[in-house]
């Protein structure tokens, strides 16, 4: 059953809350957001035909993956989710194993045998999707909750309401929105997008993000077999070949709050992947390789 919305303007009623209803096997959401009020109406959890998938890639997350997935099964918009699990030695493929039962038809997990880089696992994830003809709209979320999940509605909407391919959730785009970070880590993140932008020549604020949404066209036409990356220069790699192809894109200011539990995964290989890789990328272009 396709997704109707409705928009309806409240020029009085300022409150911001989801309120959920279900009758005769149709569950309505209603998102009060300032003066609007966005009525989504679909079919119950078990709906087979959702159209937006959330993927996560994973290695040692125990701490946080079973809060994640009950977060985002519980927004309203009806989000699929996809877990790419790089064989975790510390249980997590088994703690999602045991909530698919409870999330069926809606949670999956897709498991590699080796740890091989965040942008491996996207992709692994991508056409894990693409092969299913309902998904319109993916997304990239970190399991750490330093994104908040919530925000994937406003990403949502950005592609799905305002046509975009591509929505960002920028740190960048209106100040530093950095909650919890050192200030050396701060600054090498802030400038690092400075620098991507200054070499290739993209005007999005915050090139490295790692919270977006893709419209399915833009990732069946930006070559996903050709990425290079493995590493957080994915990221800006990704953006760049979309930039490069024209697709339409925004950034949607979110607030990034560090990690309170689990280890981060960003290490100085990872660093100077995108510092260098960055510069490869540019010179590739010159011969048309993006």
């Amino acid at each position: 059953m396709p997704k109707l919305l409705i928009v309806i303007i409240l020029s009085k009623y300022r409150v911001s809350k989801h309120q959920s209803y279900i009758k005769c096997g149709v569950t309505i959401h209603l998102l009060f957001e300032t003066s609007y009020a966005y009525i989504y109406f679909r079919r119950s959890s078990t709906h087979p035909l959702a159209t937006k998938l959330v993927i996560i890639p994973t290695y040692n997350e125990k701490e946080n993956i079973e809060k994640m997935i009950r977060k985002v099964m519980s927004l309203p918009m009806g989000f699929d989710l996809l877990i790419v699990d790089d064989s975790s030695p510390d249980g997590t493929g088994a703690i999602i194993k045991r909530l698919i039962p409870e999330f069926e038809g809606r949670l999956h997990i897709l498991e590699r045998t080796i740890k091989d880089g965040l942008g491996r696992a996207y992709i692994a994830g991508f056409k894990w999707g693409l092969a299913k003809e309902q998904y319109e709209y993916f997304f990239e979320i970190d399991a750490d909750f330093s994104h908040n999940p919530e925000d994937l509605m406003r990403l949502n909407d950005a592609c799905e309401l305002e046509g975009n391919d591509l929505a960002v959730g920028s740190r960048y785009v209106k100040g530093v929105n950095v909650v919890n970070w050192p200030m050396g880590r701060v600054l090498m993140s802030y400038f690092a997008s400075k620098y991507v932008r200054f070499v290739t020549g993209m005007s999005i604020s915050d090139t490295t993000a790692g919270f977006v949404c893709y419209r399915r066209q833009l990732l069946e036409g930006i070559g996903l077999d050709a990425i290079k990356f493995k590493g957080y220069a994915f990221q800006i790699e990704m953006k760049f070949r979309a930039w490069k192809r024209k697709f339409k894109i925004t950034e949607v200011p979110i607030i990034f709050t560090d990690r309170t539990e689990g280890q981060s995964k960003m290490s100085k290989g990872i660093f100077w992947e995108a510092i260098v890789g960055v510069m490869q990328m540019k010179v590739a272009s010159w011969f048309g390789k993006y």
